[in-house]
């Protein structure tokens, strides 16, 4: 998969280092089980640079500094390549300051959050990581998608598996939706509105008008405004409002908080407390027969280990697609 979208990428006019990177973050994300921000999202990725949305030479740069937080322009460059420098810049503030802030505006879509979210707890540090999107949900009560399901991911580096959790504001990230389309599966549960204002488990209708379901009904739709307002006020950048008045989903504004725990002295400590919380919440009796309890990132490992082994699944007409790319 990796060499086969490096080619892609090349073909498409990146750098030799620009399409090792972008390729190696669509296939780790796929081998991680989230096609629906890994594979499945290559041909719109291409899409946009067809597009010109992205950028392919643009460079994030900072415009300002203060102290521990800086603002950085991404200049519209790819969401990836953006997302992985402002990630290691944080980084870099934290192990020099005990916290590091980075605001970044003007950038692309980053496909899974999650991803540098292990980036940075593989650099010892926890992440609160956050990026506005296009419109996609109403807010409680209302008709119009006028809020973003704006993902949140939070990461604590730990010594037996990091603890990472990714989560769009919508019951179901779009491109999960996107994927059960694919698979000619319903949701599990309701996961937004179809045309007659009715809560659907039906991909097909809730993608026609995108009108997600939030995350905890009101509270996921006041969750989402200030992670909107945040990444807003902070990077200076484009808000949700902003960003639905533009033919595509660009310009977006996004926010990299790292905090470097071993300023602490007291590793083994960190160590003893977030085991004894995971420890406490895998012991407990199942609601089913067979079922079982994961901290967040959990899964995500065991996918990566089974996919290691048995392969990747991924849909034949998003690969079938792919490849044609590279034949016309």
């Amino acid at each position: 998969m990796h060499d086969t979208l490096y080619r892609v990428f090349l073909k498409f006019k990146f750098s030799e280092e620009k399409a090792n990177l972008i390729a190696n973050i669509f296939t780790d994300n796929t081998l991680a089980g989230v096609n629906s921000h890994g594979i499945n999202r290559v041909p719109l990725f291409i899409e946009y640079v067809i597009n010109g949305s992205i950028k392919i030479d643009a460079e994030a740069e900072k415009i300002g500094s203060f102290g521990s937080i800086e603002r950085w322009d991404g200049n519209l460059g790819p969401g990836i390549v953006n997302a992985t420098k402002c990630t290691n810049r944080a980084i870099e503030l934290a192990k020099q300051n005990g916290m590091g802030l980075v605001a970044l505006k003007n950038t692309n879509h980053w496909m899974r959050g999650g991803a540098y979210g292990w980036q940075a707890a593989n650099e010892g540090c926890i992440s609160i990581l956050f990026t506005n999107t296009q419109p996609n949900m109403p807010p409680w009560g209302g008709k119009e998608s006028r809020i973003g399901n704006n993902p949140l991911i939070v990461s604590i580096p730990r010594e037996n598996g990091h603890v990472v959790l990714d989560m769009a504001l919508s019951q179901f990230a779009f491109g999960k939706i996107n994927d059960y389309k694919l698979r000619k599966e319903k949701l599990p549960i309701h996961g937004g509105w179809d045309l007659n204002d009715e809560l659907s488990n039906d991909p097909e209708k809730i993608l026609i008008k995108e009108r997600g379901l939030p995350i905890g009904y009101w509270k996921g739709s006041a969750l989402s405004i200030i992670l909107d307002m945040l990444s807003t006020l902070l990077s200076g950048g484009d808000s949700t409002y902003k960003i639905g008045m533009k033919d595509f989903e660009t310009g977006i504004s996004q926010v990299y908080l790292c905090i470097y725990p071993s300023i602490f002295h007291d590793t083994n400590l960190q160590e003893k407390l977030l085991n004894e919380i995971i420890d406490y919440t895998h012991n407990v009796e199942p609601m089913k027969e067979g079922d079982q309890t994961y901290y967040p990132g959990e899964q995500s490992m065991r996918n990566r280990v089974r996919n290691m082994i048995n392969g990747m699944s991924v849909s034949e007409v998003v690969w079938n697609n792919i490849l044609r790319l590279l034949d016309n």
